[in-house]
């Protein structure tokens, strides 16, 4: 029977994730398989990829053929590796010890480089939050200094108005103060026009 290692989708539309696994190459793609060898999520970044080496390993040994996908999931877990070791083992080139010391040197190497991609991306997205607050910042600072002159505008009008509606407040009682007392210098000269004709009469009358 042969035998494959591909990719079985799950997931929902628009954001699947992958198990990879051991299945016969008649299988409809996710239909039944032999065994469930890892996950494969694409969604993360950098993406997610778990897998059982030793298994992954076993499989390979015994003849089964990895899909180009899955053969490159395989090679960035370092199963490709390690089945290439093995067969070094079996040829005497190598000692099982010697295998597992340069697998855990390779996966070092390995682990440093991705958390240095990591460390990147975290870097990368602090400055794209520190460019879009300055740039934020500078957007509040234009839209402030254009409502300044709007703003001094509106006060200077609101003096004006203030000023001459002092003024004609204190003109209105500036009149309202001026007519009696022109009352009271009239007055006098009607008495004394009033007064001539009264003494005359009286001389008359002598």
């Amino acid at each position: 029977m042969p035998v494959k290692i591909r990719l079985q989708r799950h997931g929902k539309k628009g954001k699947p994730f992958y198990w990879v696994v051991a299945a016969d190459s008649r299988a409809k793609r996710d239909g039944k398989f032999l065994e469930k060898l890892g996950i494969y999520n694409p969604n993360t970044n950098p993406a997610t990829i778990d897998i059982n080496v030793d298994n992954s390993v076993k499989w390979l040994q015994n003849g089964a053929q990895p899909t180009d996908t899955a053969r490159a999931i395989l090679s960035y877990k370092g199963v490709l590796l390690k089945h290439h070791l093995l067969g070094g083992v079996r040829k005497g080139a190598l000692t099982e010890e010697q295998v597992e010391e340069k697998f855990n040197a390779w996966l070092e190497e390995k682990e440093k480089a991705v958390q240095a991609k990591k460390d990147g991306l975290s870097k990368a997205q602090a400055d794209a939050k520190a460019k879009a607050l300055e740039a934020e910042k500078e957007v509040s600072e234009k839209r402030a200094a254009a409502a300044l002159p709007e703003a001094e505008e509106e006060a200077v009008e609101e003096v004006a108005e203030e000023v001459a509606e002092t003024t004609e407040a204190v003109a209105e009682e500036t009149a309202t103060v001026e007519e009696p007392a022109k009352e009271e210098t009239v007055a006098p000269e009607a008495k004394a026009e009033e007064a001539a004709p009264a003494a005359e009469a009286s001389k008359e009358e002598e």
